[in-house]
């Protein structure tokens, strides 16, 4: 009898715990990397390791991945938690990992949630990768461009893994009934696939919640029976996979923002539902959906400007459901809007040029002249009023430091009210032109 406590099997472990995979045709998934003839499936079948970062949602099947090719190539493996190891957590996993080599084996250190290492958590093991002393194999929800250091993505590989579809997550559950389950379970296929709905691509999710429907199911002749009424108890609360502040945040209010653009108001509908069923502050993204006014739709109808607005306004006013309402009436009113990115390039441009250029004086004629002083030095002398002039406008005046005068940064577009706001602009500059030609001729004694 062994009386080592920590040599005993654990008295419980999840489900999903119970169904890692031990083979790699047991593998569920991913097959676009590990599919027969895939590299990443060559080079475990032929002990060929090498460092690599794991990217993908959760419960998509990294850290099982990781132990798997552990398990194959017969190394030794430590894993360390990003979010609770500290460098004297990587040294110690180090020393472990110099005596595995000196007895000649090799060792993976998987991190999970890699990405909350800083950059000298990250530098702390980096030396020991490229020396070989260690095969890093990094776990991360988060995109991995902006989340490692140059200097390691340079010395591993990254693959994407992807959500595990509905008939995926079907296999899995079949499995986990048919090898890991103390009783007879009857899962009627229609709430099999309920439950992979609601799991969103997520295996572990679906393996909890068919462990805790099994939990729940009445047992009728010696089976357990999951019927709709454990499958609605145990949906109740459900919220669809989001991550706030991640790389599905940013893809869902990316996915917004394009329908908008590109004139969709079905997808524009529906990336703001997903986002809202995941549990984003509506505030959020109403105050995008003002971005997307000014950006997208700008001139071409600026009443979306004013739309977006009020649909923020509606929101702080009156919370949910109205004021999700009110933005969605905003989200498809400036989908169907027409589109102008006018405005957005323009200020761009000047924004470049003041960046690029020296900092250019204000025209004399255009300074304030409050003082005796300055009228004095000729601030404001020849400085046309335009309300003084016909129609309004001072026709030939510059409004542009001396050196850029004759820059143009708006284009307005051929769309919407902008189509009338370039035939105002060209007919001013066709009075610009007549001007300084009345002037050349006034200046030269030309008739």
């Amino acid at each position: 009898m062994n009386n080592n406590l920590f040599d005993q099997e654990p008295v419980y472990q999840p489900l999903a715990a119970r169904m890692r995979p031990k083979l790699l045709d047991d593998y569920i998934g991913q097959q676009h990397i590990l599919g027969e003839g895939k590299p990443l499936r060559e080079a475990i079948l032929n002990n060929q390791l090498h460092s690599m970062v794991l990217w993908g949602p959760p419960g998509v099947g990294k850290t099982s991945l990781a132990k798997l090719i552990s398990e194959i190539c017969d190394t030794h493996f430590i894993t360390l938690s990003a979010v609770l190891a500290g460098v004297k957590d990587i040294r110690a996993a180090i020393d472990e990992a110099k005596m595995q080599q000196s007895a000649g084996r090799i060792t993976i250190l998987f991190i999970d949630e890699v990405h909350r290492f800083n950059k000298a958590q990250q530098d702390a093991f980096l030396p020991f990768v490229e020396d070989g002393t260690v095969i890093f194999i990094g776990a991360t929800t988060e995109n991995p461009s902006f989340e490692l250091n140059n200097a390691l993505l340079s010395r591993t590989r990254v693959y994407k893994l992807r959500s595990l579809d509905d008939a995926d997550l079907a296999v899995i559950m079949e499995r986990a009934i048919s090898q890991h389950s103390a009783e007879q379970v009857n899962l009627p296929s229609n709430h099999r696939d309920d439950l992979a709905a609601a799991a969103d691509g997520d295996a572990r999710r679906a393996l909890n919640l068919l462990e805790l429907a099994i939990e729940l199911a009445p047992l009728e002749n010696d089976k357990r029976v999951i019927d709709q009424a454990t499958i609605d108890e145990v949906l109740s609360g459900f919220v669809r996979r989001f991550d706030k502040g991640g790389d599905l945040f940013y893809e869902q209010i990316s996915a917004l923002h394009k329908a908008v653009r590109g004139s969709s108001p079905d997808g524009a509908l529906y990336w703001f539902g997903r986002m809202l069923d995941g549990g984003c502050d509506p505030l959020y993204i109403a105050r995008r959906v003002v971005r997307m006014a000014s950006e997208d739709i700008g001139n071409a109808d600026p009443r979306g400007l004013e739309m977006a607005l009020n649909a923020w306004d509606v929101q702080e006013r009156l919370g949910s459901p109205e004021g999700e309402l009110a933005i969605a009436q905003a989200v498809v009113y400036l989908a169907c809007a027409p589109k102008s990115n006018a405005v957005y390039s323009a200020f761009k441009r000047v924004m470049s040029d003041i960046g690029e250029h020296a900092s250019y004086e204000v025209p004399e004629h255009l300074r304030n002249a409050p003082t005796r002083l300055m009228k004095d030095m000729g601030y404001g002398e020849e400085y046309r009023y335009a309300h003084d002039e016909p129609e309004a406008y001072a026709a030939g005046e510059n409004y542009l430091p001396e050196e850029l005068q004759d820059k143009r940064y708006y284009h307005p577009v051929d769309r919407g009210l902008e189509k009338k706001i370039s035939d105002k602009l060209n007919y001013l500059r066709e009075l610009d032109k007549n001007s300084r030609i009345r002037r050349y001729h006034d200046s030269s004694g030309k008739d």
